[in-house]
């Protein structure tokens, strides 16, 4: 008895499949056919994928992230737009900040009236200035820092008087690895610290600051390329 599946006849199916050698396929039976028909279909769109449908997509799912991207920087310049006045008025603020700072922040020209005035709030409450070393400048972008190692000997109360006296003073002035101590004999007290003052840079100092920071960077970089090259060697022995 012939296999079927509900109506179809299995056996005879495949036996349209035999002899089908040095035929040509319009002679074929019907079941064959459909099978050569179903198998170039699935090689044409296999083709088709390969190299056509493949990329289409890719493009298609990175015009969807553009899509994505441009509509959050859309919302952003539209939240801007909306809040300009806002913004600007923030603006106007950081930059009245900003002025105030500067103004805080003495130019080359006030330094040696600045290092007075960190001397005589020493010496106007009564302390003894044993070291008063300024140390080498150090240019940052904006501005330079200027180190002062001193060392001064005094009462307790006359040591903090001067600590408040020179944080109240007009430009900023801060007081950095202080030490404290005690002479049992005397009982006054040491204090060695670094006071640090600043001050803001003119045109050229800023263009030679900026110019060191790239130098800096650019000899990193080359530094750091010439250690991957001796570790690709080393690892290559």
């Amino acid at each position: 008895m012939a296999k079927s599946i509900g109506s179809i006849d299995l056996r005879a199916i495949g036996a349209q499949f035999s002899g089908l050698q040095g035929r040509h396929p319009g002679l074929w039976p019907l079941a064959p056919r459909v099978a050569l028909l179903v198998g170039l279909l699935v090689a044409v769109l296999g083709l088709a994928w390969a190299g056509y449908w493949r990329d289409q997509l890719a493009e298609l799912e990175a015009g969807q992230d553009r899509e994505v991207k441009l509509k959050a920087e859309y919302a952003d310049k539209l939240r801007q737009a909306v809040n300009l006045d806002v913004l600007r008025a923030q603006k106007e603020q950081v930059s009245v900040y900003v002025d105030q700072l500067e103004k805080q922040l003495p130019s080359k020209a006030e330094m040696d009236a600045l290092l007075s005035d960190i001397n005589q709030a020493g010496v106007g409450r009564g302390l003894q200035f044993e070291l008063f070393k300024p140390g080498q400048v150090v240019l940052r972008e904006f501005y330079a820092e200027l180190p002062i190692n001193i060392r001064l000997v005094g009462g307790f109360h006359d040591l903090g008087a001067f600590t408040s006296d020179i944080s109240n003073l007009a430009r900023i002035v801060t007081l950095n690895d202080m030490h404290i101590q005690l002479n049992d004999k005397t009982g006054l007290l040491t204090m060695d610290a670094v006071a640090k003052t600043f001050r803001y840079l003119d045109a050229d100092e800023i263009a030679e600051a900026r110019k060191q920071a790239q130098q800096a960077r650019l000899a990193e970089a080359k530094a750091g390329k010439g250690g991957k090259r001796s570790a690709a060697k080393g690892g290559g022995k």
